[in-house]
């Protein structure tokens, strides 16, 4: 009987995302463990992973999850406004605070998400975008202590 041994190597954050942005230059989609709390409760640090494609122009839409380039770094957020040129972002865990970017520090849009059991779903599906919509709809004072309630409890 063969066992495979699974690694885990981690590289610093610069060398890791130039190779994702050549990997989606090249048409290839990338899977990215999620790293952080800012897309609390639907995406958990270390235990979600997203599969990650090049972004294209009819990707840019209100909800769409996008990683883009803001201050240096890579980050993973909703597209909650568009104004003009500039595209506001968000957290679904940050209740306060937005990111303002230009189309060009987009690098890729989240297709799907796989669960920590290994289940994969779209991103299109109807369960993602109602559960997404449900939880934009509370008001942020909700969201905050809700969200408050699931870190204490480590859901």
């Amino acid at each position: 009987m063969l066992q495979f041994l699974t690694m885990k190597l981690q590289v610093d954050n610069k060398i890791f995302f130039v190779e994702v942005e050549n990997l989606l230059a090249e048409g290839e989609s990338v899977t990215v463990r999620v790293r952080g709390c800012s897309m609390m409760p639907h995406l958990r640090d270390g235990k979600h992973s997203v599969v990650v494609r090049r972004c294209k122009a009819d990707d840019i839409k209100l909800g769409a999850v996008i990683f883009f380039e803001y201050r240096g770094q890579w980050i993973m957020h909703r597209l909650r406004r568009i104004e003009s040129d500039r595209l506001i972002f968000a957290g679904d865990g940050n209740y306060r605070l937005e990111e303002v970017v230009g189309r060009d520090a987009l690098r890729g849009v989240v297709t799907d998400i796989i669960s920590p059991s290994g289940y994969k779903f779209s991103c299109e599906s109807f369960l993602w975008r109602f559960k997404s919509g449900a939880w934009l709809m509370l008001p942020a004072i909700v969201r905050r202590y809700m969200l408050a309630i699931i870190r204490r409890l480590k859901l």
